[in-house]
């Protein structure tokens, strides 16, 4: 089944996620400058959240790096190899993820970042282990070569990968580890208001140099740091299927997908990107969510219910204007197409009474939502 969120987060000043030139990311949508907060840095939130971390366990989630020599290092030492071999053995996983076995320059990192679970360290680690068995001095294992390594890894189809692999998916141009195609879709999360980017001046001052007794005038440091307050909608679709075939070498993976699901949906929920959060803590909660399950794989962004910007009114502020819109999206999709929904949940701030048309269960809060969702998985 599909599983599809749709959520609307209002923020106050806020610089979450930013460009080239340190200014909140931005895109054109309807004609119209809107704020913008990458799909990326959105996924790495959710993923890295204390929420999502503690609720799957460690064991369950992989690490994205380029150190990969150095994970697999830290294995074989534990295996027993010597800080001698080791150092002639790094620079050579170097070119582990390049397809022409190509050692990088440092010996230290791998030309691209990768996403490991530890299953793919502990493979690679027996392999190299064995080989390393194989070889009768130190000269034996200096004539090793990196693409020779790589490819006796080959047990790379039939390895299972953790969680947030098989959500997120993973890309390799190597044969020692599985491509693995996202179960999981995530929108750029785009600002339902246009958006009007404004700039912070501040000056640092010296504590030594304040009083009356001050002979110096002037600050220690003068700066400016970009900004802009804006409601977004955040749209992600997740296919069961996908993930279960993701997970099918994955011990007891039926249980886990029960237990992954709720909790990504509250790390979504309760988590916000960590861009200059220690200069604007700008935390905040949903103010609406709606959940939809389908047998029919149609993934819809309701986006476009906010091609023409929110505004604030004399009646309503712009929230509520925004869920009004996402409601009315959705009963004109309903109506318009009849797309066959086999639940929707639809959870609203109480001081909002906003709700579809269109036959929706309304969740008297948020805990409500995760339970009928964790309902629908059993």
């Amino acid at each position: 089944m599909l599983i599809e969120v749709h959520m609307l987060k209002n923020y106050p000043a806020t610089n979450l996620n930013r460009d080239e030139t340190g200014s909140p990311k931005t895109c054109l949508f309807g004609g119209y400058t809107r704020g913008r907060i990458s799909s990326q840095c959105l996924k790495r939130n959710w993923r890295k959240s204390e929420q999502f971390c503690q609720a799957i366990g460690e064991e369950n989630l992989g690490i994205r790096t380029r150190k990969f020599p150095q994970l697999v290092c830290e294995a074989l030492a534990e295996k027993g190899v010597s800080e001698d071999v080791l150092k002639e053995v790094q620079p050579k996983l170097s070119g582990f993820g390049n397809k022409e076995g190509k050692e990088n320059k440092d010996g230290s990192t791998t030309a691209q970042v990768m996403f490991f679970a530890p299953q793919d360290i502990e493979s690679v680690a027996v392999k190299i282990k064995e080989i390393l068995d194989d070889c009768a001095d130190i000269k034996a294992v200096k004539k090793l070569k990196a693409k020779d390594l790589q490819a006796a890894v080959k047990d790379a189809n039939v390895r299972p990968v953790t969680l947030d692999i098989a959500l997120f998916g993973r890309m390799v141009t190597s044969n020692a580890f599985r491509d693995v195609e996202a179960s999981m879709q995530v929108a750029h999360a785009v600002s339902t208001n246009k958006v009007a980017l404004e700039s912070d001046y501040f000056t640092a001052m010296d504590d030594l140099l304040s009083g009356d007794t001050m002979e110096e005038s002037g600050s220690a440091m003068i700066g400016d740091t970009d900004y802009n307050s804006s409601c977004y909608y955040i749209y992600a679709s997740i296919d069961t299927d996908a993930l279960k075939e993701n997970l099918k070498y994955a011990d007891n993976a039926e249980k886990l997908i029960q237990k992954a699901i709720p909790a990504l949906l509250r790390a979504m929920a309760m988590t916000n990107p960590s861009g200059k959060q220690n200069s604007f803590a700008g935390h905040t909660l949903p103010s609406a969510m709606m959940v939809e399950v389908k047998q029919d794989k149609i993934p819809v962004n309701l986006v476009n219910a906010f091609v023409e910007p929110v505004r604030p009114t004399i009646k309503a502020d712009l929230v509520k204007n925004s869920i009004q819109r996402l409601a009315d999206e959705t009963d004109t999709l309903v109506n318009d197409f009849g797309l066959a929904v086999d639940k929707r949940l639809w959870f609203c701030s109480s001081k909002y009474d906003v709700k579809p048309k269109c036959e929706a269960e309304q969740c008297k809060n948020f805990q409500a939502l995760l339970e009928q969702v964790t309902e629908l998985l059993k």
